[in-house]
């Protein structure tokens, strides 16, 4: 008997149906993130901070049928711009099918299990906080850092700090 590849090998993000579309989705939160703009090179930096709909336990948003209404600049992911949308994290499905990359072995399409990129580390669950609990984003993000990245804390867009080269592989299996 032949196994059928999963539908995020063999179809192009633009083939996939809004069910396939919405499953790639790992629920990490990161998009969710308020993000900083470097004016001089144009790099972004992830922020602890969430936008106010995001739940933080499931990494979800509360409001997501309307979340463009909510939010006017939450922006949404099509097969159309993910290309153009570099502030998206290096661990984000939609990104890596984009660059021709594979999913990591916690995404809940790979492992089956809907709590592995929590567990992974790989989601804010426990790391952010929600943009109603600051008051300037820029001072917050200043006082963070001088508290937090004194012990040099890897930035919340990178891979968690046990990933393997190969994300089909996990860590905790060897």
């Amino acid at each position: 008997m032949t196994e059928t590849e999963p539908f995020w090998k063999t179809k192009a993000l633009a083939e996939m149906d809004e069910a396939e579309w919405e499953s790639l989705c790992d629920s990490c939160g990161q998009c969710c993130l308020y993000k900083l703009e470097d004016a001089d090179t144009g790099e972004y930096a992830l922020t602890d901070v969430a936008c106010r709909f995001l739940d933080h336990d499931t990494c979800r948003c509360t409001d997501y049928k309307n979340r463009n209404r909510n939010v006017p600049d939450c922006v949404k992911v099509k097969p159309d711009n993910i290309a153009d949308l570099r502030w998206m994290p290096a661990t984000c499905a939609y990104r890596l099918l984009a660059e021709g990359k594979d999913l990591f072995w916690w995404h809940p399409l790979v492992s089956g299990d809907p709590n592995s990129v929590h567990e992974s580390g790989a989601s804010i669950r426990g790391k952010a906080i929600n943009e109603d609990m600051v008051d300037d984003l820029e001072d917050h993000v200043v006082q963070q850092l001088n508290r937090d990245l004194q012990g040099g804390m890897p930035p919340l867009g990178a891979p968690p700090e046990n990933a393997p080269e190969d994300p089909q592989e996990d860590p905790q299996s060897e």
